[in-house]
């Protein structure tokens, strides 16, 4: 088969029916991407469409059907990328969510969920990229953190060990691709005006008379009154547009109002100081 090589630098999203998948996706777009919009479900692309097209980039939209739990679709929808461009100059692993609950409380199944998606879909992606970005000597691949995978809090236990995962395994990536020319980047948002709290506050459930109940209704005001005050997505996107311009990105990108205050105070202070202010915190 005869591939047709694409002129302009190809990126592909995972998760960009809607948050910062969406807005990332229109973002590297308008920074002259072809833009390969990876989502569950392609019926839900009217949102990113619709923006593309307010934005003048509705032609450099290509949405496909990833779902990042499906390996072995992943490694199809991969090829097929491949065979249709020539080429993927940019991975941006988006997809995910957040389930919210105590340790003691939240369901295997659950902790499953969380991992398989945030976590082993980052990992299946990346893998059926990695031949094609080393055959290029060029690449860069950009994992969706959260202040969340530096700094864990109560009641969201099962988000946080899906971000510290993705953390650890994006700087044992970078040094293993650096020698090939490709870069590996941690993208770490704080609060922002995302789908993504409201479903997880949706998944919080406390047990009848459960002894956690003051401690996760604290938690969900603290996490609400963020949400409402939080800034818009598009500044995550543009520290992607950023990270995939560049000739030799940061590995870290912290984003965020006094996320990197917090990962400077957790760094500094001896952990029983840093876990009182914590507490003291959610309960004022």
């Amino acid at each position: 088969m005869t591939v047709e090589r694409e002129t302009r630098a190809v990126a592909l999203v995972t998760g960009a029916s809607s948050g910062f998948g969406l807005h990332t996706s229109v973002a590297l777009a308008q920074a002259g991407f072809r833009v390969v919009a990876a989502m569950r479900s392609p019926e839900k692309r009217h949102d990113l469409l619709q923006t593309a097209e307010t934005a003048g980039v509705r032609e450099r939209i290509d949405v496909r059907r990833m779902d990042v739990t499906d390996h072995a679709g992943i490694v199809q929808t991969v090829e097929e990328i491949a065979a249709a461009y020539g080429r993927i100059d940019v991975l941006v692993n988006n997809a995910g969510f957040a389930a919210g609950g105590v340790v003691e409380e939240v369901e295997g199944d659950t902790w499953r969920a969380q991992m398989e998606t945030n976590f082993f879909g980052t990992v299946a992606v990346t893998r059926a990229v990695l031949p094609h970005m080393r055959r290029q000597r060029r690449g860069k691949i950009i994992n969706m953190s959260s202040v969340s995978g530096r700094t864990a809090f109560p009641g969201y236990a099962p988000y946080a060990a899906s971000k510290f995962a993705v953390e650890g395994f994006t700087e044992a990536l970078r040094l293993e691709v650096l020698p090939f020319g490709i870069h590996a980047v941690l993208i770490e948002p704080g609060a922002y005006k995302t789908e993504i709290w409201r479903k997880g506050f949706a998944t919080i459930r406390m047990r009848e008379n459960s002894p956690y109940q003051p401690m996760l209704k604290a938690v969900l005001r603290m996490s609400r009154r963020t949400a409402e005050t939080a800034p818009p997505p598009q500044e995550v996107a543009a520290a992607v547009v950023k990270a995939a311009l560049a000739p030799a990105p940061r590995l870290r990108y912290p984003l965020g109002r006094g996320t990197a205050a917090m990962s400077l105070l957790r760094s500094l202070l001896p952990w029983k100081w840093y876990e009182r202010i914590v507490l003291w915190a959610l309960h004022r």
